[in-house]
């Protein structure tokens, strides 16, 4: 029977954890501080360690750093409250098999401690210490458990040079994430070169990806280096990968392939040292089998695949993002303003069809015009309105705000505090989602990978989405593609 140590100093959380792993089948022990912790390691040889970060006599994640070399066999799971990309990076830095921002779930645990029994390499290198309690600007905003899985995948791929296939709606921050890659990783110090596939002319696109020598074309009086030469050293991220010509995705494969190229009119080969990471708001599967995007260059490109969550699906970040952006308008010289918690209510009820970028454009536009330091509901209403004019709206569409406006009062009625605490949008969304899952389930004959589609999600996220609310999908049909 394996034994797992469990180091965290809020009692509650030790007892709760213990008694979740011994249902699994394992022996605990557990510790409030490091010292405790260190005296637990030397009398159990525990064989996984969880751990908070913040504890009393020291900080979890220097201490994982420190067995990584004394005990590098040792498999170290970190848990923290501080549940922001920057820590999930420097838990996989640390060493740590894996991160649990909390709150977290215990099956979740569970399964970590039990991957960690069942692993058979070594833990991450240790790297270069910092301290985590000097945290740097943060690249991404978010503390949903979507925006968790995001951090996740790039803790563990910043130390390498994996390609990258960024997917999402627009205006979800694909290149934020490109950024954070290349700033988090081994390639900071070299250039972060960006290229937006639709933006550039279909004849101009491999000069302005591999370069040209003097004379390749009319106009080309002189030699141009392309973005893969600029991008030397560090990162090329490739926008809008989907819109990319056939023809050029030839060549792109052929450089990924390869790991040269030659530039337009050119005979020398050029080693093209870049990392890449695209993105896409397109579903390149249903390119591929359009026969509009090549299936080869898709799995060269897909090697890592990392999926933005919209903005509609990621809770109570619309309130910490919006006040993020009204504390940058005010750094850039707009009027300092505050939300108040029925703004809040607002902007967490709002469909953001633009995701991160619309909510930034409207805080700034907030800023600007909304006549009193603390901004109302009122204001936020008004700056909705001027931002989507759109048609008329329909009955159907009317119905629609009528029930969910009467949604939000009886939410009110029954938890007031729902209005300021943040979470007014999951409360919203869990009474409709059940409906609308069944809904999209039955008209789609139970197949729930077309369901899944029409959603927006994939099969995996709708399965557990059917497993939480205890949909049972043969009673929808169930069926799935052959």
């Amino acid at each position: 029977m394996s034994l797992i140590l469990v180091v965290d100093d809020d009692g509650a959380i030790r007892t709760v954890v213990g008694q979740a792993l011994r249902r699994a089948g394992h022996e605990v022990a557990t510790a409030a501080t490091l010292a405790e912790a260190e005296r637990a390691l030397v009398r159990y040889a525990p064989d996984v360690l969880v751990t908070d970060v913040v504890l009393p006599d020291g900080n979890g994640l220097d201490h994982a750093r420190a067995l990584s070399e004394r005990m590098p066999a040792l498999p170290v799971i970190v848990l923290s409250a501080r549940n922001t990309l920057t820590t999930a990076v420097r838990a996989a830095e640390a060493g740590a098999y894996e991160y649990l921002p909390k709150p977290f779930d215990l099956d979740v645990l569970t399964r970590a401690v039990a991957g960690a029994l069942a692993r058979s390499g070594a833990p991450l290198g240790p790297a270069e210490q910092s301290p985590v309690d000097d945290e740097p600007p943060l690249p991404l905003i978010g503390r949903s458990t979507a925006m968790q899985e995001v951090y996740r995948v790039i803790a563990r791929v910043v130390s390498t040079d994996l390609t990258i296939l960024v997917s999402g709606e627009s205006g979800t921050g694909k290149e934020l994430v490109a950024r954070a890659v290349h700033d988090l990783g081994r390639r900071a110090t070299g250039p972060f070169v960006a290229i937006n596939m639709a933006a550039i002319p279909r004849d101009l696109i491999e000069a302005e990806l591999f370069g040209h020598e003097r004379g390749a074309f009319t106009g080309a009086v002189g030699r141009g280096a392309g973005r893969f030469e600029q991008a030397a050293g560090g990162t090329l991220f490739l926008d809008e990968i989907g819109d990319m010509p056939l023809d050029a995705q030839t060549r792109l494969l052929r450089v990924l392939q390869q790991g040269e190229f030659t530039a337009v009119g050119g005979a020398r080969t050029i080693r093209a040292d870049v990392r890449i990471v695209a993105a896409t708001n397109q579903d390149l599967t249903a390119q591929v089998a359009a026969g509009r995007f090549r299936e080869d260059l898709y799995y060269r490109l897909n090697v890592v695949p990392l999926m933005l969550p919209p903005l509609r699906e990621r809770g109570g970040d619309v309130a910490l993002l919006a006040r993020h952006f009204l504390e940058a308008a005010a750094a850039d010289g707009l009027p300092a303003r505050r939300l108040s918690a029925g703004a809040l209510a607002a902007l967490a009820a709002h469909g953001w069809p633009g995701n991160v970028r619309e909510l930034e454009n409207l805080t700034r536009r907030l800023a600007v015009l909304a006549r009193d330091e603390v901004i109302d509901a009122a204001a936020v209403a008004d700056a909705l309105r001027g931002a989507a004019p759109g048609p008329a709206t329909t009955p159907a569409a009317a119905d629609m705000e009528a029930a969910v406006r009467a949604l939000i009062e009886r939410i009110e009625r029954e938890r007031p505090a729902a209005l300021d605490d943040g979470t007014l949008y999951d409360r919203v969304i869990a009474e409709v989602e059940r409906p609308l899952i069944r809904a999209v389930l039955a008209r789609h004959g139970g197949n729930q990978l077309r369901a899944a589609r029409a959603m927006g999600i994939n099969r995996n996220t709708l399965r557990k989405r059917l497993d939480r609310l205890g949909i049972d999908p043969g009673g929808d049909g169930g069926g799935e593609e052959a």
